[in-house]
């Protein structure tokens, strides 16, 4: 899969929104490049709530090893949840990424900073987790959905 491919994926999903970082918008440079999935019915950017999918194209201090700085590598982070980390790693959140599960291309591992929070992580997505990845975005917008729905039907009665 390319960078493309998963942003039009994800514009096929509901009241997602797609924030690509660039030059002249007050973005840190470090972000030029990357995009952030919010799941934001009304088109805006949130204020109290994190992305729950990434791509990012280079290495942030912090998270290293994962050989972004190669030509056209990226990596996609996505918030699965508890139940799926552990079905596609075998272990609990608590653990991170392993340098090896970091330096391979075409897997779902831990991701090396959130894997405590139920995050997994891709490098370079192909055949071998085309559909994978696509399963785990899917799962991570419906739990970004629910989220905001509890939000938005708690503070309707305020």
């Amino acid at each position: 899969m390319t960078i493309d491919e998963i942003i039009d994926f994800m514009g096929g999903l509901d009241g997602v929104l797609a924030v690509s970082p660039a030059p002249g918008d007050g973005s840190p440079e470090i972000s030029w490049g990357d995009t952030f999935f919010f799941h934001s019915p009304d088109g805006a950017v949130p204020t109290a709530t994190q992305p729950f999918a990434t791509i990012v194209t280079n290495d942030y201090p912090g998270d290293t090893g994962w050989r972004l700085d190669r030509p056209d590598a990226f990596r996609v982070n996505v918030a699965a949840g508890r139940q799926e980390f552990m079905r596609w790693t075998g272990r609990a959140p608590q653990t991170a990424a392993t340098e090896d599960e970091r330096a391979a291309d075409d897997t779902v591992t831990a991701h090396p900073v959130y894997g405590s929070a139920g995050w997994l992580a891709v490098v370079n997505p192909g055949r071998r987790t085309d559909e994978p990845l696509r399963e785990l975005l899917r799962r991570a917008h419906h739990l970004a959905r629910a989220r905001h729905d509890r939000r938005t039907s708690g503070s309707a009665g305020r």
